[in-house]
C-alpha cells in the first residue's frame, strides 16, 4: 500500500491483463460479526485485509472471542449470543460496517444482560450520523448516551430495561446500514416471541439488504421478508455456524476495473477474477451501467471480462438506488461519455466517509468538468479542455480509486492530442479501507509510453550521499528505485558464483542480460535483492569491486546494464542514483539533481562509515583517494562526471540527509505537473 503523501499518475495509455480482487468489506464484516456471535467455530476464507476489518477484528477480541488469523484466514470461536467482557471501550475508526451492527447488537445484549460499552472513531466517524438507529433502539428500552453531538458518535451503552412488545421502526432512507445492524442483533433477543421490523419510508440500498438476509441464513437465520417494509425475525432464532465460509471478492471494487477495461481494454478485454455473474453483492449490477455506457462484458461465475465497446462513452440517466458505491465510478467514466451523465437517487451519498456528492463535485470540476449537484443528484458533462488537477480524497477510499481514472485521460474524447495531464491524488493510503494494494494493481494492468513516466536523477560524486538522498525520495514518493553503482558489481558477483571466466566476454555479456529478467534484482531501502537473495554486503567486498572494474570494460556488458537501467522506468515512476543517470541513461528525466558536498566532508563520511562498521580507516587517505577518484571521473572517455545542462546543483556539505530530500522534494512539489507532450500511440 503506498503511504505517501501523494501520489502522481502518470497519464496511462491502456488497459490490459488480470486482477484478482480482494474480498468484499460488506461481506467480510458481516460475516466477521455474524461469526463472533455464534455457537461454534467457524473458518472464514478469503477475508478482505483492510481498516475496516481490523476494526471490527479487534473489537470481536475485545469482546472476548477467540481468533487465530493466518493470512487471509481467521478461525473464529463464537459467543454464542452472551457477552462475557461486560466492560469495554472500542476504537471503530471510519469503519460504518462495525459501529453500527455493533450498536445495536451492543445496546441490545447490554439491555439484557448488563454491560457498559464505549463506542468511539475518527473525526469524520463522529460526523456520520447514528441516529436513526439510535432512535429505533431506544423505544426498545436500550440506555444509550451521544457523548458529543445528539444523533452522532461517539456512544455510551449502559444497560437499560428491554421491551421488545411491539414492531420496531427505523427510517429505510438514510442508510440501509441501519436496517442490516437491526437485523443481525435482533436474532439475539428473539427467545420470547417473534420480532417484526417495520421500514419507514423508501428503503434505500436494498442490494445490500439482500446480501445481510443472505448471511443471516448462512448462519441459520431464516427472516421473513415482506416486500421491503416489513421483515420477521422468528421466535427463537439462534445463531449457528456454518462451519467454513468464504468471502467472495468485492463488487464494488471490480467497479473500478470494469470502468477501466471499457474506457482502455482496446484489444483484448481485462480479466476480473474473484466476483461474477452469480455474486449476492448488488454492486455486480454495475455491469448493466457499465453496458449502458458501452462496455463489452462477459462474465462467468466468479469472472468477468471488459472491453471497449462504444466510443465515446455513452451518457446515461440512471436511478443508482441499487448501486450506490458503485455509481460514484459512473461519475468519473462520465468524463469520457458524449453528454451529459446524470446519476440520480444517491442522496445516502452524504452521509458516507465525506459528502460524496460535493466532493465528487469540487474534485471533477477540477478536472474541467461541468458539474451540477442536487441534494439526491449529480450531473457530469465532460471538460471542453482538460485540465492538470491534484484531487483531494477527502480519507475517502472511493474517491482516491474513482479519481485515479482519469489518468486515463490521453484516451479521451475530449483530450487535446499530444497533451496529457497530470493527476495527483492525495493522500493515497486512504484506500486501505477496502483495498489497500489497489494502486499496485492497477499499475500491473496499465500500460503508458516510458516518456510519460516521471523520472527523478541524483548524480554526483563518490560519497556524496546521492544513494540515500535517492532512496529517501523514492519511498517518499512511492517510485521505484534504482541504485545504478551497484549493477557492475552485481554482475561481477553473478560471474563469481557461477564460476565464469571473466575473460570469456560473450559469456559475462549472456549473464548481464539475463539480470533484471531471468535473475531477478530489486532495491529495497539500501538493500540489494538477487534472485531472492539479499547481497548487499557481498556487493561491498573487495573482490566484488575488482570484478565488476575488470567486466566494466566489456563492450556488451555496458550495453546490456544500460538497458537493464531503463528497464527501471516503471510506474509510477522512478528515482535513479548515478553518475551519468541525467545525462546519459535519462537525459528527459523531469528533475535532474547534481549532488555534491566538499572533499573534506565526504571524507569524513566515509571515514565514520567505515569505522561504525569496524573497520580500520585513515581520514588523510580516504580524502586522497576521493580527490583522484573525482579527477578519474571528471576526465573519463565514456560518460563522465559532469552535472547535465538543466540539472539543479545542490551542494549538502551542511544539509543531513532528511533536509537535503526536503529541498528536492520541494522542487518536485513546486514544479509539478511533470509530464512532458508524447502523442498516444
Amino acid at each position: 500500500m503506498y503511504t505517501t503523501e501523494f501520489l502522481d499518475l502518470p497519464p496511462l495509455l491502456g488497459i490490459s491483463g488480470a486482477v484478482r480482487l480482494p474480498g468484499s468489506k460488506s461481506i467480510s464484516n458481516r460475516v466477521l460479526l455474524l461469526a463472533g456471535l455464534s455457537e461454534g467455530t467457524t473458518v472464514v476464507h478469503d477475508l478482505l485485509a483492510s481498516d475496516d476489518t481490523r476494526v471490527m477484528l479487534d473489537a470481536l477480541r475485545v469482546l472476548g472471542c477467540d481468533l487465530e488469523q493466518s493470512g487471509d484466514t481467521v478461525r473464529i470461536t463464537g459467543l454464542a449470543g452472551r457477552l462475557s467482557v461486560l466492560n469495554a471501550d472500542l476504537f471503530m475508526g471510519n469503519a460504518g460496517t462495525a459501529i453500527r451492527p455493533l450498536t445495536a447488537v451492543l445496546a441490545l445484549l447490554s439491555a439484557s444482560h448488563g454491560g457498559i460499552y464505549t463506542l468511539t472513531g475518527v473525526p469524520r466517524m463522529h460526523e456520520r450520523p447514528i441516529g436513526d438507529l439510535v432512535d429505533a433502539l431506544r423505544p426498545l428500552g436500550c440506555q444509550i448516551t451521544c457523548l458529543g453531538q445528539e444523533g452522532y458518535p461517539p456512544l455510551r451503552i449502559e444497560g437499560g430495561r428491554l421491551n421488545l412488545s411491539q414492531a420496531i421502526r427505523v427510517r429505510g432512507d438514510v442508510s440501509s446500514q441501519f436496517l442490516t445492524a437491526l437485523l443481525l442483533a435482533l436474532p439475539l433477543v428473539s427467545q420470547q416471541h417473534d420480532l417484526t421490523i417495520e421500514v419507514e419510508g423508501e428503503l434505500i440500498s436494498k442490494p445490500y439488504i439482500e446480501i445481510t438476509l443472505n448471511l443471516l441464513a448462512r448462519f441459520g437465520i431464516q427472516v421473513q421478508r415482506q416486500g421491503w417494509e416489513r421483515f420477521v425475525i422468528p421466535q427463537g432464532s439462534r445463531y449457528q455456524s456454518p462451519g467454513e465460509i468464504h468471502i467472495e471478492a468485492d463488487a464494488s471494487s471490480a467497479s473500478y476495473f470494469i470502468a477501466a477495461g471499457a474506457l482502455a481494454a482496446v484489444e483484448d478485454p481485462l480479466r476480473i477474477e474473484g466476483v461474477g455473474a452469480d455474486s449476492i453483492q448488488g454492486d455486480i449490477r454495475f455491469v448493466e451501467a457499465a453496458q449502458a455506457m458501452g462496455a463489452q462484458v462477459t462474465s462467468g461465475p466468479n469472472w468477468l471480462e471488459v472491453g471497449r465497446g462504444t466510443w465515446p462513452l455513452k451518457a446515461i440517466d440512471l436511478d443508482c438506488n441499487h448501486i450506490p458505491d458503485a455509481a460514484m465510478t459512473l461519475a468519473v467514466m462520465a468524463l469520457y461519455a458524449n453528454g451529459t451523465t446524470r446519476l440520480s437517487n444517491i442522496a445516502s451519498w452524504r452521509v458516507k466517509e465525506t459528502d460524496r456528492i460535493s466532493a465528487m463535485a469540487i474534485e471533477l470540476r477540477k478536472l474541467g468538468a461541468t458539474v451540477v449537484e442536487g441534494e439526491d443528484f449529480i450531473e457530469v458533462t465532460p471538460p471542453a479542455v482538460w485540465q492538470h488537477a491534484s484531487i483531494h480524497t477527502y480519507d475517502d477510499h472511493r474517491m482516491a480509486m474513482c479519481f485515479s481514472l482519469a489518468a486515463l485521460n490521453p484516451l479521451a474524447p475530449t483530450a487535446t492530442p499530444g497533451a496529457p495531464i497530470s493527476v495527483r491524488i492525495e493522500d493515497p493510503r486512504c484506500v486501505g479501507k477496502t483495498f489497500p494494494d489497489y494502486f499496485e494493481t492497477l499499475f500491473q494492468v496499465a500500460d503508458t509510453h516510458p516518456a510519460l513516466i516521471p523520472v527523478i536523477t541524483v548524480d554526483g560524486p563518490s560519497a556524496s550521499g546521492k544513494g540515500t538522498l535517492a532512496n529517501n525520495l523514492a519511498t517518499r514518493l512511492g517510485y521505484q528505485f534504482l541504485d545504478s553503482g551497484s549493477l557492475y558489481r552485481v554482475t561481477g558477483l553473478m560471474v563469481v558464483e557461477k564460476g565464469i571466466d571473466p575473460d570469456d566476454h560473450e559469456a559475462v555479456t549472456k549473464i548481464a542480460r539475463q539480470i533484471g529478467t531471468h535473475i531477478p534484482l530489486h532495491f529495497e531501502q539500501h538493500n540489494v535483492w538477487l534472485n531472492g537473495k539479499e547481497v548487499s554486503e557481498d556487493l561491498r567486498q573487495e573482490a566484488s569491486g575488482h570484478m565488476a572494474s575488470r567486466i566494466s570494460a566489456i563492450p556488451g556488458v555496458r550495453q546490456a546494464l544500460v538497458d537493464l537501467q531503463l528497464s527501471f522506468r516503471a510506474l509510477p515512476g522512478l528515482v535513479a542514483d548515478g553518475r551519468d543517470m541525467g545525462t546519459v541513461i535519462f537525459p528527459d528525466a523531469a528533475l535532474k539533481v547534481f549532488l555534491t558536498a566538499s572533499v573534506k566532508e565526504r571524507a569524513e563520511r566515509r571515514y565514520n562509515q567505515l569505522i561504525s562498521k569496524g573497520f580500520s580507516a585513515n581520514l588523510e587517505e580516504i580524502c586522497a583517494d576521493l580527490e583522484a577518484r573525482d579527477l578519474r571521473d571528471r576526465t573519463r572517455a565514456v560518460s563522465p562526471l559532469v552535472p547535465a545542462p538543466d540539472a539543479r546543483k545542490l551542494d549538502n556539505s551542511a544539509l543531513t540527509s532528511d533536509q537535503s530530500a526536503d529541498t528536492v522534494l520541494k522542487w518536485w512539489v513546486d514544479g509539478w505537473p511533470h509530464v512532458k507532450s508524447v502523442k498516444p500511440t
